[in-house]
């Protein structure tokens, strides 16, 4: 893969390619690291001694498989914190954190944000660079034009959980999880066929996947454009879910609009 390191003022973040569709994602300096969810501890131990870098730590969102495997190996012979939330399936966290809690990587101030809906004890990190610049590690919670799927939680929890980041700063860059953009787009547009903004974006997307290029980090400004998922409640789509389902959706709640378009897109 191409260099996708995005550079900041005291740090970079590069994303490691892991399994076939996720990103851990490093914050590192010339000399050490952090990584967000390592579900593969050999693609990380490959960058760290390609960069010449020493790990520092470890942040994870949720306790899924690809993002919690590697945990172990990397901490067998390190003393380096582990940040998680509290959950039996990752007793290697080190420093439980919840809502409100914080941590400091290479200066940036990451506030701790609860977002259950993909899992009960979800969670997502929240910062701003010296430089004035948001970014939010959300894991598995919010994809570029997506969002995980339920498999705990219930459709009010994560519309909620959606709706909270979508309160953010426009200009917030998303470090998503997974590379689900093209996927994820192409039911936008079965959603929402007139939304130019999704098929512009479609079109940049398959050039990147040509290049081998990744799709992420996304933006809130971006998601508000082309998400379904975010815009779940507009006229136009409850038209779409009426067609689709056969039922007016006309009175739907917000979340049974988004329940609906979580439906739809699981069996898309």
């Amino acid at each position: 893969m191409p260099n996708a390191t995005l550079d900041f003022q005291s740090f970079s973040i590069t994303p490691i390619h892991a399994y076939s569709d996720n990103y851990i994602w490093c914050i590192h300096t010339e000399e050490k690291a952090w990584v967000v969810d390592p579900g593969d501890h050999k693609v990380v131990e490959a960058f760290l001694t390609e960069h010449k870098l020493d790990l520092d730590g470890i942040i994870i969102t949720h306790h899924h498989w690809d993002h919690i495997t590697g945990i172990s190996k990397l901490t067998s012979n390190r003393q380096i914190p582990v940040y998680g939330p509290s959950h039996p399936k990752i007793p290697e966290v080190t420093e439980v954190v919840n809502e409100g809690d914080q941590l400091n990587i290479f200066g940036l101030q990451l506030t701790v944000l609860f977002v259950p809906g993909h899992t009960l004890e979800h969670i997502a990190y929240f910062g701003i660079t010296a430089a004035g610049q948001p970014l939010l590690f959300c894991g598995d919670t919010l994809f570029c034009a997506g969002c995980g799927r339920l498999f705990e939680g219930t459709p009010a929890q994560m519309n909620h959980s959606l709706q909270r980041l979508t309160t953010l700063n426009d200009e917030t860059l998303v470090f998503c999880t997974h590379e689900y953009t093209e996927s994820n787009l192409k039911f936008a547009l079965e959603v929402e066929p007139d939304n130019t903004d999704i098929e512009a974006e479609l079109s940049i997307v398959q050039a990147l996947d040509t290049s081998k290029q990744p799709s992420l980090p996304t933006s809130i400004a971006k998601e508000k454009r082309i998400n379904p998922f975010l815009r779940a409640s507009l006229p136009q789509i409850r038209q779409k879910l009426t067609e689709q389902f056969g039922v007016s959706a006309d009175t739907f709640s917000e979340d049974e609009c988004f329940a609906a378009v979580r439906r739809w897109k699981d069996n898309f």
